[in-house]
């Protein structure tokens, strides 16, 4: 009389557990991927201790090689008033950020502001212009 099992293996592998996993960790990192917002400029912001909180409405980058960026878009410094004007719009009290590369003479900071105060005086707008700085 020859014994047999009754429950037999099964030698088969399942893999949708394996996908679904995958399906989430795929998940997991768009969702994270788009919650990290990268400098598009890469610069070496000058150090400080202060820390200003302000509603950033505006950013003006300024590379190590002189050149002017609104919002990731290069802009030569002939229209650097006229892009930030229509990036504004019509806010009356906007916050521009100036990330500036440590290296950049002061003058390239003061062409900033003043294209700043030349919208603040023909538009009667109060913008404010914050220097962006890392921590020391």
């Amino acid at each position: 009389m020859a014994i047999q099992a009754r429950n037999k293996r099964d030698m088969g592998f399942s893999s949708t557990s394996m996908a679904d996993l995958v399906f989430l960790l795929l998940i997991f990192f768009m969702l994270t991927s788009t919650l990290v917002a990268p400098n598009a400029v890469k610069l070496l912001l000058p150090s400080s201790n202060s820390k200003t909180m302000a509603k950033q409405s505006l950013t003006v980058y300024i590379n190590d090689k002189l050149n002017y960026f609104v919002e990731e878009t290069h802009v030569p410094e002939t229209d650097l008033t006229t892009s930030i004007r229509s990036r504004i719009g019509k806010d009356s009290e906007s916050t521009v950020v100036l990330r500036v590369d440590k290296t950049v003479p002061v003058q390239y900071i003061v062409n900033v502001i003043d294209a700043v105060n030349e919208i603040n005086q023909t538009s009667q707008t109060k913008h404010k212009v914050i220097l962006a700085t890392s921590p020391k």
